[in-house]
């Protein structure tokens, strides 16, 4: 071996001692509080917009998501649908030609390159949009709609990086826009109706939750050209972690008031292999099929366990390939019981019907009885009938529309979008490393302190 000379063991000894301390410091980011850039503008925890007599809507994408989008908001009074930007004609005259039928005034229409979008934004008569676009769009849309003077409400997930999260928070905070990721599942009525046991007490104090996204869907990845497959089957060769933790999270999280008197502090994650895409595309698609080209590396379940400053513990799994039951989990314990959803079930050490929590009660209708959620009593029906993963997409956008013409809050803002997001990329820091614990983001900066809970609204 060659002989080292002083200068050269120096240089090497220097060259060790900074990866030993780059590596200390990589650890450090990723055990102790994650990194929390300087506030650009102020808090929008409880942001209230002026009233308005008409929400004048516009909508980025109309494709599956989108076209449902349009069809529940043009029955919603009070909502006035201004234009529609996609960049496929079909779907774009459809929901144009959809809003004609019901004798609706016909939207403006942006169409063609995918910054149309932008021409749309450039209009002053709409004041809020909705963003149905492919996940890689969220972000940029979403700050160019706020930067555009309008409120921003977005799909899920709200974004697909921590930088990109941070982008439109500080956005939000500069502009003073409601930016909120429209999370249906919080809209579900057994959901509404946990929230309404959690906050009458039923449980006790909460110790853990359970969130889920196990759908399998396969299939999709027969959708090549469009449809949600053709961008979506990309990610599982692309990120091994929790692709889509939202649905799942947003309800236990609203339980646990995440943000509103306590947060995410840290996450573990570990995935299974990465199996089922593979086979699925060796079985379906011929061997030089693009299907059969791509390196499928998510694994096919992903378990992440996130920790809360108070101590609480949750849960979330994502599972879209092996073949299985649909579940979100919608699992709540505290000290005096439990409640788990898929199939909806309960077990309480005081006030249950059974008085023996060693065993679950399955006949719901005592407790919806007692305990459905007063915007459920409200508008359920009518939620029903106008659809949407049983309604809930109809009252959430319902929802958002009372809101902004009767000058209150949202029931989710850009904080609480950011933090059941950011868990993705999170996620697959940690996979990548040995289920390292990786810190979580306050996006709030501090003030989930003393922000208020999620309240039960009258009826």
């Amino acid at each position: 071996m060659k002989q080292l000379n002083r200068r050269d063991f120096l240089k090497a000894a220097g060259v060790a001692a900074a990866a030993s301390v780059a590596a200390g410091c990589a650890q450090t980011s990723s055990s102790s509080t994650a990194f929390v850039p300087t506030q650009k503008g102020k808090s929008v925890i409880g942001l209230i917009a002026p009233k308005m007599d008409v929400v004048r809507v516009g909508f980025i994408g109309v494709g599956q998501r989108g076209y449902g989008h349009v069809r529940r908001m043009s029955h919603i009074e009070g909502a006035e649908i201004v234009a529609i930007c996609d960049t496929h004609d079909d779907v774009l005259e459809r929901s144009a030609n959809y809003l004609a039928e019901r004798g609706l005034k016909k939207p403006a229409l942006y169409r063609g390159a995918d910054l149309a979008y932008q021409d749309m934004l450039a209009r002053h008569d709409i004041d809020i949009v909705i963003i149905s676009t492919p996940w890689k769009w969220h972000a940029p849309m979403a700050i160019d709609t706020m930067n555009s003077g309008k409120h921003a409400f977005v799909e899920v997930p709200l974004a697909l990086t921590v930088e990109e999260m941070w982008d439109i928070v500080d956005t939000a905070e500069r502009t003073q826009k409601n930016c909120m990721m429209m999370e249906n599942v919080n809209y579900g009525r057994d959901e509404l109706m946990v929230l309404n046991m959690v906050r009458q007490g039923l449980f006790g104090e909460l110790l853990h939750g359970e969130a889920a996204y196990i759908h399998e869907l396969r299939w999709q990845m027969k959708e090549i050209e469009h449809k949600t497959g053709s961008w979506r089957t990309g990610w599982h060769a692309k990120r091994d972690g929790n692709l889509y933790p939202t649905h799942g999270l947003g309800p236990v999280s609203q339980y646990m008031n995440i943000n509103r008197g306590d947060r995410f502090d840290y996450l573990t994650s570990m995935s299974s292999p990465a199996l089922g895409r593979a086979a699925y595309a060796q079985r379906e698609f011929p061997a030089n099929h693009q299907r059969n080209q791509l390196n499928y590396i998510a694994g096919d379940m992903n378990t992440t366990m996130i920790k809360t400053v108070k101590g609480r513990s949750i849960m979330v799994q994502h599972d879209t390939t092996t073949p299985r039951p649909y579940s979100r989990h919608n699992l709540i314990q505290g000290t005096n019981g439990v409640f788990a959803g898929f199939p909806n079930r309960i077990a309480l050490e005081k006030g249950g019907n059974l008085d023996n929590f060693h065993e679950w009660e399955h006949d719901m209708n005592p407790w919806y009885d007692k305990y459905d959620h007063p915007l459920w009593k409200k508008m359920g029906a009518e939620a029903e009938r106008n659809g949407g993963h049983g309604g809930m997409d109809f009252l959430m956008f319902w929802r958002m529309i009372y809101c902004l013409r009767n000058g209150e809050a949202l029931d989710q803002d850009v904080y609480d979008g950011a933090a059941w997001s950011v868990i993705s990329p999170l996620s697959a820091q940690s996979v990548a490393n040995r289920s390292e614990s990786i810190s979580i983001p306050d996006f709030t900066r501090g003030a989930w302190k003393n922000a208020t809970p999620l309240g039960i609204v009258g009826s």
